[in-house]
């Protein structure tokens, strides 16, 4: 598995200097540590994920976002969840998995997964800030995993993208 941090930090549980540099200049947090920890014992019980790239965990109102590269993604998610549910169990939070270095469009219809986005747009403001302005079918508010709140927080911290979500209701398709 490859980290951002070392291997050896990782089993031993004491952090090299190199490795220590990124959690003092915040680069990587405890909970990435831990995380990280995690995935490199559940190594052991899913050979597969030695394949992985786990780049950061964030976290929103309770909820985690696992940021790892696109191959990685489906080993992840596969075994029916299962690994997710280990992961949610052991975390004690809500666990969404991304695709760590894609464009906002696809960023986004990761996040709000399974609920399809109908249309994106940049909205500039006077004050010379953006916003993306995303809409989902109305049928799809049951659909999101989480809250649209925690969704707009998790954007704004892994991406730095202010959302606006509005609802579009009897679209027909």
């Amino acid at each position: 598995m490859k980290t951002p941090l070392c291997n050896f930090c990782l089993k031993s549980g004491i952090l090299c200097p190199k490795c220590e540099s990124k959690v003092k200049t915040g680069e990587l947090s405890e909970l990435d540590i831990r995380t990280a920890r995690l995935l490199l014992r559940l190594e052991s019980k899913y050979p597969f994920l030695q394949d992985i790239h786990f780049y950061k965990t964030v976290e929103a109102n309770g909820t985690l976002a696992l940021l790892v590269d696109g191959s990685s993604l489906p080993k992840i998610l596969s075994y029916g969840g299962k690994i997710i549910r280990e992961i949610n169990d052991e975390l004690g939070r809500k666990v969404r998995v991304l695709e760590h270095g894609v464009d906002l469009r696809k960023f986004l219809e990761d996040l709000f997964a399974p609920a399809t986005i109908i249309t994106l747009n940049r909205i500039w403001l006077p004050d010379g800030s953006t916003e993306t302005r995303v809409i989902l079918s109305e049928r799809d508010m049951k659909k999101l995993p989480v809250d649209v709140s925690t969704l707009k927080e998790l954007a704004k911290k892994i991406r730095g993208v202010i959302l606006r979500v509005e609802f579009e209701e009897g679209r027909t398709y």
